[in-house]
């Protein structure tokens, strides 16, 4: 069988064909090794490509874990890239996701902008008021760093702090991933992300659904759309519309999704 590994700023996934449903999606440890960085291909989850009625394709997502996950951002915009590939579309697409339904588009420059679902207003998180929560297709604690701490973002524990958060047993059972965020003097300069993700358990380059979460909690200190976002592994941008209940529509991420190279498992 034949996989293709394609990242989007550093958030790395093994994409395989599998249209004719040939690859035995429940074997989760094997899904695991083609994920493992020492003796597999290497990558922050696997994503199948399937066909769908009334849809261009559906996307299939597992994290590194071999476990069925919620939705990946910068992995719908690579599975988008992907499809392009594949000739199965041209510069436009609408496919299926574990979350609904996609629209999606790929720029002349390569880039590949994807529309999020509608999300909820910011909820308050812990009894700070650095800490909140948003479900962007896949839930988000995001934790903004106070000067006050006595360091920035590069000197934070995105790993032990990340870790201790996403066990909270605020979240249980399935848990949370964990975003940092430092708060630029400028609200129009990007903003710095560093993340924790459930399923590859340690600190990922990027993460999509949690770029767009930062960018719509960052509404509330400044940002406005479209707000661009720097993560360890690239820019992303996020836009969107607020509504009046403090909600989210019209949210669409943004960045670059590339092909790395294929192979044979």
């Amino acid at each position: 069988m034949q996989f293709h590994k394609y990242q989007g700023t550093g958030n790395d996934f093994v994409m395989i064909d599998d249209r004719a449903r040939a690859f035995d999606e429940t074997d989760q440890a094997l899904i695991a090794r083609l994920c493992y960085r020492r003796f597999g291909i290497g990558a922050d989850g696997l994503i199948l490509l399937r066909n769908k009625p009334d849809f261009d394709f559906e996307m299939v997502y597992f994290n590194a874990d071999g476990r069925p996950s919620s939705m990946c951002g910068n992995g719908g915009r690579c599975t988008v890239a992907f499809a392009k590939f594949l000739g199965l579309i041209s510069d436009q697409t609408h496919f299926l996701a574990v979350d609904g339904p996609h629209d999606a588009r790929v720029e002349p420059d390569g880039t590949v902008r994807l529309r999020m679902i509608d999300v909820a207003a910011p909820q308050r998180a812990g009894v700070g008021e650095n800490d909140v929560f948003l479900h962007t297709g896949s839930p988000h604690h995001i934790h903004f760093i106070d000067p006050a701490e006595g360091h920035g973002l590069a000197e934070f524990n995105v790993y032990g702090t990340g870790h201790d958060i996403r066990y909270d047993p605020a979240y249980d059972p399935a848990g949370t991933n964990v975003n940092f965020v430092e708060v630029p003097a400028d609200p129009a300069q990007p903003w710095p992300v560093r993340t924790y993700e459930r399923g590859v358990e340690d600190e990922t380059l990027s993460c999509g659904t949690g770029v767009t979460a930062v960018a719509l909690a960052a509404s509330q200190r400044g940002a406005t759309s479209p707000v661009r976002l720097q993560t360890m592994g690239g820019e992303l941008e996020v836009s969107f519309e607020q509504l009046p209940n403090g909600g989210f529509a019209n949210v669409w991420l943004s960045g670059p999704a590339t092909r790395v190279f294929e192979g044979t498992l």
